[in-house]
């Protein structure tokens, strides 16, 4: 494995009636897989961290009043009408996109519908990488 780089691999589902469509033992079986899968790579030492998340939870976002001021209005979601939840993340350790890519390809919820998206983790967002910065701080004078 190169220079490994952190991936955020963000779970969806999107047909949460098939697991509903499953015996207990097939759900038991599929749990196995699901933790085989994740076994396999903290052994690797490619899972960083993760979780599954509640569906229920809040947006944030900036409500205008006039032309200036901006305040922080949070709202419930996400939305039953949303056609997919995140339902979880991993942070995982690999070489490249195409490696994080390849290793979320083994997920073994993908068979039940579940979408994974891959993202590289950086240091800086857009705005701060605007500015030449590599990190969210801004650099220290030299």
């Amino acid at each position: 494995m190169g220079a490994a780089g952190s991936y955020l691999l963000i779970f969806r589902e999107t047909s949460l009636a098939s697991y509903d469509a499953l015996s207990p033992d097939e759900r038991r079986q599929a749990m196995g897989r699901w933790n085989g899968w994740c076994d396999e790579l903290a052994a690797e030492g490619r899972f960083l961290g993760g979780h599954p998340l509640e569906p229920a939870g809040r947006i944030v976002s900036a409500a205008r009043r006039g032309q200036a001021a901006r305040h922080a209005r949070p709202i419930d979601g996400p939305f039953a009408e949303a056609k997919e939840l995140i339902g979880g993340y991993f942070l995982l350790s690999a070489a490249s996109l195409d490696e994080a890519t390849a290793i979320a390809e083994r997920c073994p919820f993908l068979q039940y519908g579940m979408t994974v998206e891959v993202r590289p983790v950086t240091g800086a967002c857009h705005l701060a990488r605007s500015l030449g910065w590599e990190t969210m701080r801004e650099p220290a004078s030299a």
